[in-house]
């Protein structure tokens, strides 16, 4: 796991304490705008800035960057929506020099727009004529950023309030917050950097980062790397991916039961062991991939077989009551649609959906999409990097099911497994290029995992 992640109540709280703590909030706001002005200076060189300022606290972080870039020589202009409200934004404005436009149609765009408008505890959309000249000044610009968040997101759900501007960069403070890795504004803050202000994170929440996996035994053997076996349906290109995500994660000893004859797998795979799901070597059983609607009688034999569970694809609608899955060892891989199927609607933003299923299950949800998120039942939630686009493709949950049954098996917890297997999904999914298949994005797996060392 890598950075921390914290809700827009939660960074409040935060900042209370380190101001209860003996941190005045005009330090705080002296460093997030020292931070902003240092990024953009890292990132677009000297070009000319024009920072657009709205009256709260992510205005008064405007203020100071744009002091703190011109005091390195670079051209800074400050257009604002309005007058600063806050104590805080008050006292950056008075710390600025220079003239104070009026954000409209006669503002003129400059090379770099820095974006410091709203920023984290946004709960509704920009005014149109705001859009309006937001948009336009963006446009006309080289490069765009974005303070803490692009104006116009919702800080904790990830959705969109109305029109929102790309960034190419985003600088945000403290901690990460949930939009930054949520769908769909994730993919309007660009490049995200977090920079230290001062505040202290405590957190169940944080960004999937590169995973720490166990060293190997040099005296071990085929059954002490782990060993997956996987329960074969009806679909067999579906296991065979599967199989063989498990086998390129490092899993020692892969295996299919299934009635047919299995292709395309490595050769080490052994297949016609349908049986024998209670074996104790197994370090975990793979379920659901290509299984079928008629595979009930398998789900049922993998439940009851006490090894630990990857569950995915079919399974979901063969399940029925996700409290059949207590006191078992689980962890389920569903998509947006296979959610529901086990679900049903649960309210909330996708990391509390995910959460409470996790909670009803029992169990460690991996659900699936554009913004992945990893829930525990006690409360941990892992957010995925943003993905690569072209993941969107038969057969990638299949490797990704795989990747997590070797993950398990090899000995990582059930959340260890799980945020690791979805780490090297995606860098597989990099590695493996645009123009990959499900087949090409197995075969990247060990070049993910060497990358980590």
């Amino acid at each position: 796991m890598s950075r921390p992640i914290l809700t827009a109540e939660q960074m409040r709280a935060a900042e209370q304490a380190a101001i209860d703590a003996g941190t005045r909030v005009e330090d705080l706001m002296e460093r997030a705008g020292a931070a902003l002005a240092e990024a953009a200076y890292r990132f677009a060189g000297p070009l000319p800035a024009l920072v657009v300022v709205g009256p709260g606290n992510n205005g008064g972080d405007g203020y100071v960057a744009a002091r703190h870039l011109a005091e390195r020589g670079v051209k800074a202009r400050i257009a604002a929506l309005a007058e600063p409200t806050s104590d805080a934004a008050k006292w950056a404005r008075s710390g600025w020099s220079g003239e104070v436009e009026q954000l409209g149609d006669g503002t003129a765009p400059e090379p770099l727009l820095i974006d410091a408008l709203f920023g984290t505890g946004l709960k509704r959309g920009l005014e149109e004529a705001v859009v309006k000249q937001l948009l336009r000044l963006c446009d006309a610009a080289m490069v765009n950023l974005a303070c803490d968040l692009p104006s116009g997101v919702q800080t904790d759900t990830g959705a969109q309030l109305g029109a929102v501007p790309g960034a190419d960069l985003t600088v945000t403070f403290g901690t990460l917050k949930p939009a930054h890795l949520l769908h769909p504004a994730m993919h309007k803050c660009g490049r995200v950097v977090l920079a230290d202000i001062g505040i202290v994170a405590e957190t169940e929440w944080r960004e999937i980062g590169p995973p720490q996996l166990p060293p190997l035994d040099s005296g071990g053997y085929k059954y002490t790397r782990g060993m997956v076996h996987c329960v074969g349906g009806a679909m067999v290109g579906a296991i065979a991916l599967g199989a063989t995500a498990a086998y390129r994660a490092g899993a020692g000893y892969v295996r299919i039961g299934a009635d047919a004859y299995v292709p395309n797998v490595p050769a080490a795979v052994v297949q016609g062991q349908k049986g024998r799901l209670d074996d104790k070597h197994i370090g975990a059983l793979l379920v659901g991939p290509g299984l079928g609607k008629e595979g009930a009688p398998l789900l049922e034999e993998a439940l009851s077989a006490g090894r630990p569970l990857v569950l995915d694809g079919d399974v979901f609608a063969l399940l029925g009551d996700p409290k059949r899955l207590h006191g078992l060892d689980a962890i389920l891989t569903p998509h947006e649609g296979e959610f529901k199927e086990l679900f049903g609607k649960i309210e909330g933003s996708k990391p509390e959906r995910a959460l409470e299923a996790a909670r009803r299950a029992q169990s460690v949800v991996v659900y699936k999409g554009p913004d992945t998120v990893v829930a525990s039942p006690d409360g941990r939630l892992g957010f995925a990097p943003p993905a690569p686009a072209w993941l969107a493709t038969a057969g990638t949950g299949d490797v990704l099911a795989g990747i997590t049954a070797a993950m398990r098996a090899r000995g990582l917890s059930q959340f260890e497994a799980a945020c690791a297997a979805v780490w090297v999904h995606g860098r597989a999914a990099e590695i493996a290029g645009p123009h990959m298949i499900a087949d090409d994005l197995a075969a990247a797996i060990p070049h993910a995992l060497a990358s980590i060392e």
